[in-house]
């Protein structure tokens, strides 16, 4: 996949126009907050991880990190991300540009809970310098979103 793939899917909503396309990169939380000119914590990143021979994308607030005991806890196994080959393989997207949008068949998306307490986020959209802007129900209907979860802890938490 990429921007336009992404773009290509959201287009069933009527929502492919509102991708932002930026000329400075939005491939991490810090890059993209200063980017979007928002604060870190509402830019909805995407991580991929391995189950077993299947990939899982998780969403999760800017200001979190994944919290192995509730990972491990609630699909009972260890975290393990994938590595940008297997990632690209598996969801289509390069790093940097990881989204819960138009994923191959066979990969569930989890939005974590840490993104209900904003009105708006902001996930990127298959590329490394995109983004747009929704709701956490729109990022849930979007997304096909399988469950939210709580897996995280703050980034700040020793």
């Amino acid at each position: 996949m990429s921007i336009e793939a992404a773009r290509n899917y959201l287009h069933q909503w009527g929502r492919d126009k509102d991708i932002i396309e930026l000329e400075a990169s939005t491939a991490t939380v810090s890059e993209a907050a200063e980017a979007l000119k928002v604060v870190p914590a509402r830019i909805a990143k995407s991580i991929s991880l391995k189950q077993g021979d299947k990939a899982v994308v998780a969403v999760i607030a800017g200001d979190m990190k994944l919290d192995n005991r509730k990972y491990k806890e609630r699909f009972g196994i260890k975290a393990k991300m994938l590595t940008p080959e297997e990632a690209l393989h598996s969801t289509g997207h390069g790093a940097g540009g990881i989204c819960p949008f138009g994923l191959p068949t066979g990969v569930e998306v989890y939005l974590d809970v840490s993104l209900q307490r904003f009105d708006t986020v902001f996930p990127a959209c298959g590329s490394g310098n995109s983004a747009i802007e929704l709701s956490p129900d729109e990022l849930n209907t979007y997304s096909r979103n399988k469950a939210w979860v709580d897996l995280c802890k703050p980034v700040a938490e020793p």
